[in-house]
């Protein structure tokens, strides 16, 4: 699909506020404020910075940014603080970017943001790039990553209730839950009705959950579709073979998966629960999936 992609060039100093969640991830962010402080570029950003003290504050700080004139926040954290800040951002003149601190940092690895914390502050200083990008919603709750149900939801509601964070300790739960009994569903799209056995549905607004694993290698955040990722239950044998094909980017093309492409999806389920951005949310059925006409402004590295 071709998508006009509005850009803009940044020029003039902005008015920056860095949110940062001190608990993100596995403690990349240690020290965050003197990296902050001795890297980014203070002739390009007049800036704050503020700490989150708990879960849904990166929004609320987010708003009251927006009341204050602010024109960039700055994401330090996961996923989930990535999907905080942007629920106040979408739709608005604000623009965000991001400083990966978390367990996976899927939507800011999409985007080309740099793994280590100096780099990816030293590449923010050189970035010059605004782009709109597309984002989702689910029951009119937005998510700009990666959200799901099935097992998928299953185990980001287990992930959430651990203690130690990171790509390990996200496998390890996997692994342990394999037992989990694929799900019949009803999928509405595309004026198509069909109804489906899956491990598992994945809302894939970009690429990867984090950590390189691509569960749609080819999503785009500007085609303004989302990639409806079905999982079809498989013996257990072939799961490294799975697995695999996640990390190397191969997914689209393992048998046991089917890519939907559509800019919307209702599914009827007995359990709706899902994952938004990896915060698990109990919705009503039937779960309705869309690509939504409210933009995010993003900076984003330079091409």
């Amino acid at each position: 699909m071709d998508v006009k992609i509005q850009t803009v060039t940044v020029n003039t100093q902005l008015k920056t506020l860095f949110i940062i969640n001190p608990i993100a991830g596995t403690g990349k962010q240690n020290n965050i404020k003197i990296l902050i402080e001795k890297y980014i570029n203070k002739a390009k950003f007049k800036y704050k910075i503020q700490f989150t003290k708990y879960s849904g504050h990166a929004t609320k700080l987010s708003k009251v940014a927006i009341n204050n004139n602010y024109e960039l926040i700055v994401a330090v954290g996961g996923d989930g603080t990535v999907s905080e800040c942007s629920n106040s951002l979408i739709g608005t003149k604000i623009c965000m970017a991001v400083i990966p601190c978390g367990s996976g940092n899927g939507f800011a690895y999409h985007i080309g943001i740099e793994r280590d914390i100096k780099n990816a502050l030293l590449q923010l200083n050189n970035n010059h790039i605004i782009r709109y990008i597309d984002t989702c919603v689910v029951n009119n709750i937005p998510f700009i990553n990666i959200s799901g149900i099935g097992f998928d939801a299953h185990i980001a509601e287990k992930f959430a209730s651990t203690k130690v964070r990171g790509f390990l300790s996200y496998m390890k739960i996997c692994i342990k839950e394999l037992s989990y009994k694929a799900k019949e569903y009803s999928i509405e799209y595309n004026n198509i009705n069909r109804s489906i056995k899956a491990f598992a549905i994945v809302f894939a607004n970009t690429s990867q959950y984090g950590n390189d694993a691509r569960i749609s290698p080819h999503a785009s955040i500007y085609d303004g579709l989302i990639d409806f990722v079905i999982i079809k239950k498989f013996p257990n044998w072939q799961i490294p073979f799975f697995i695999f094909n996640v990390l190397k980017g191969k997914t689209h093309l393992n048998k046991n998966v089917e890519i939907i492409r559509s800019k919307e999806m209702k599914i009827y389920c007995q359990d709706p629960l899902v994952h938004l951005d990896g915060e698990i949310k109990h919705v009503t059925d039937p779960i309705k999936v869309n690509v939504s006409t409210k933009k995010l402004k993003i900076l984003i590295p330079n091409e």
